[in-house]
């Protein structure tokens, strides 16, 4: 579908009624090509978590509910879905009554996997659980005080170079920062990479992190680049990518790329 038709930078009207067809998937195909991939063969594990702290519903008698819902959607299905579209999909459940959350989870679970083309997973919480964020996970070290003189502000992926030393490290940036391709609107992250192969020169890495900055693209395509990117110029045996990215309309997306089957988002970030 051609994003000229999504609901994203236009004035919409928000649902009252529940409707599954605001949902607006996009192929992830084209954006693979753009960096060399071929269709199906995709070099990573992973996953795009969502969350989404605005999800209400009516319980019998009329008395709303709300919640904030963890969406992971699977790396390998053919669509993602576009954000507005499932702000406004969860706003068309604002006013419909549900028997328990347990019944709210089975059909959003059941619209995002026929929107996305795989199974998804939807996990409710109440608004009342605790949580603790941190600024960073403390085993990643942050490389945002680099010596960095050449700044560049456009897409510079030859700033990746390593040395001949075998190394296994966890590094973090919070400067990654793109634009969303159909509104311009900034986009702004933390991104943590734990690699095991020839050690990164840091301050190529936190050259070519800073490179996003007036790049635009989706938040999934952005991490795609840096793991293809990093897997490209540095040739790592172990790579994990992961960008943990800040809220907009309600809705936070962190997606993750690795050559692990059994890597994950990591923990929410204090910017979440």
């Amino acid at each position: 579908m051609a994003l000229d038709n999504a609901p994203l930078g236009k004035i919409s009207e928000y649902p009252d009624t529940y409707d599954p067809g605001q949902l607006f998937p996009i192929p992830r195909l084209h954006n693979r090509q753009r960096i060399g991939l071929e269709d199906g063969l995709w070099p990573w594990f992973g996953g795009d978590l969502w969350q989404a702290w605005e999800v209400s519903w009516l319980r019998s008698g009329g008395v709303p509910v709300v919640a904030w819902a963890e969406i992971e959607f699977a790396a390998e299905s053919p669509q993602l879905v576009e954000s507005k579209s499932l702000k406004l999909y969860l706003n068309s459940l604002n006013q419909t009554v549900y028997a328990s959350a347990e019944r709210v989870c089975e059909v959003i679970v059941a619209d995002l996997s026929s929107a996305s083309g795989a199974a998804v997973r939807v996990t409710l919480h109440s608004v009342d659980e605790g949580a603790l964020a941190q600024g960073r996970p403390h085993e990643y070290q942050l490389i945002d005080d680099e010596p960095l003189t050449d700044v560049v502000y456009s897409y510079a992926p030859e700033s990746l170079v390593t040395g001949t030393k075998i190394v296994s490290e966890k590094l973090c940036s919070h400067l990654l920062k793109s634009n969303c391709p159909v509104t311009g609107q900034p986009d702004w992250g933390s991104v943590l990479i734990d690699y095991t192969g020839p050690k990164l020169n840091r301050v190529g890495l936190l050259r070519y992190i800073v490179s996003f900055r007036q790049k635009q693209d989706f938040h999934e395509h952005c991490v795609e680049t840096l793991f293809t990117d990093l897997m490209r110029h540095c040739k790592p045996q172990a790579l994990t990518v992961t960008a943990r990215y800040t809220r907009r309309g309600g809705l936070d997306i962190n997606p993750w790329r690795s050559t692990r089957a059994d890597a994950n988002s990591g923990p929410r970030l204090i910017r979440q």
